[in-house]
């Protein structure tokens, strides 16, 4: 441990955005860092059931369930870890005969978890915007590809809502047997991937709806954020702003990269213009960190988590971060 430096330890997911972060190409100012690089899952299930790690990767549902508890021993810092349009993440059954969100009235429809992001995000879209509430739907609950996925967080269910766990059988497995209507996955289930001749995506045209959501509502949804332990910033109040500027300083290193064809690390044709419209639709900053930038999209998860049950109270977005952590510096 370097003399004055305090030691802190942080997992998360292997992002190049954090990359030449965690490489120590970039340092935090006064932190010693031990840097811990599994697959999410683990890092969620880790740092909610034990916090294994003083800063953690966290899934922004999650987060909102432990950080608005009474007296929670977490916070966070706007850094957002993932963050993806949804509208993609609809898979049906053909024979259910879902043709628009309004056609899932009175349907089946599953999760991994109900303090699932992707879920969250869409559930309160059809809640809040496509006419389809909460209690108008069958819910299930199981693992996405694989049985025995079980919820982290604890809940407190809206008064009428449905809610089956089933702990044999995959979501992959019940949609492509019909035993479910629909599925909200993250990523494509099996079934889909292996063009299971029942499955297709509800919105084959999501592109152009989540370019059109983005246009008219400005939010970006964010799935996953960091998460630090309060006793270390009790300890230590600068750590938070010091760590915000390195990871402000390794995702521009990362961008930087991305947007230059001479340097680009990713072997795909054409990613740097693709990169530069993302740029200009996003209005410089493709990825943006911060309370202000991110606003609508912050405001939006949190109220969503409080209608389904995840969030014990419904907070601001400066209730969920250190008091003062995007105050400018003017030099």
């Amino acid at each position: 441990m370097s003399a004055g430096k305090i030691k802190l330890t942080i997992a998360t997911t292997d992002y190049d955005h954090f990359r030449d972060f965690r490489m120590g190409l970039v340092n935090a100012e006064g932190i010693d860092h031990t840097w811990l690089t599994l697959g999410h899952h683990e890092v969620f299930a880790r740092f909610t059931f034990n916090r294994e790690w003083d800063v953690s990767e966290l899934s922004f549902a999650k987060f909102c369930a432990q950080v608005t508890r009474p007296d929670s021993d977490i916070i966070g810092l706007p850094v957002i870890c993932s963050r993806l349009f949804r509208f993609s993440s609809f898979y049906v059954n053909k024979n259910a005969k879902i043709k628009t969100i309004t056609d899932l009235k009175g349907k089946r429809v599953g999760s991994p978890e109900w303090a699932h992001s992707a879920a969250v995000v869409m559930r309160g879209w059809m809640h809040n915007e496509a006419g389809v509430k909460l209690t108008d739907v069958h819910w299930y609950q199981a693992g996405a590809n694989a049985p025995g996925r079980i919820e982290k967080v604890e809940l407190s269910l809206p008064e009428g809502l449905k809610l089956t766990r089933v702990s044999d059988k995959s979501l992959s497995e019940m949609l492509a047997s019909g035993e479910i209507d629909c599925a909200i996955i993250a990523r494509p289930p099996t079934c889909f991937l292996d063009e299971h001749p029942d499955v297709e995506r509800l919105f084959p045209n999501y592109l152009e709806m989540e370019e059109e959501y983005f246009a008219r509502t400005k939010v970006w949804p964010i799935m996953h954020l960091i998460a630090i332990q309060k006793h270390v910033l009790e300890a230590h109040p600068w750590v938070a702003r010091n760590l915000l500027n390195a990871f402000n300083e390794s995702k521009r290193r990362s961008l930087e990269r991305l947007l230059d064809p001479a340097v680009s690390r990713y072997p795909l044709a054409w990613l740097p213009t693709y990169a530069r419209r993302m740029r200009e639709m996003f209005g410089g900053d493709p990825f943006p960190y911060g309370i202000e930038e991110n606003r609508a999209t912050l405001e939006q998860m949190l109220l969503y988590a409080h209608q389904q049950g995840i969030a014990h109270k419904l907070v601001k977005a400066e209730d969920i971060f250190p008091k003062g952590v995007m105050t400018n510096v003017v030099v």
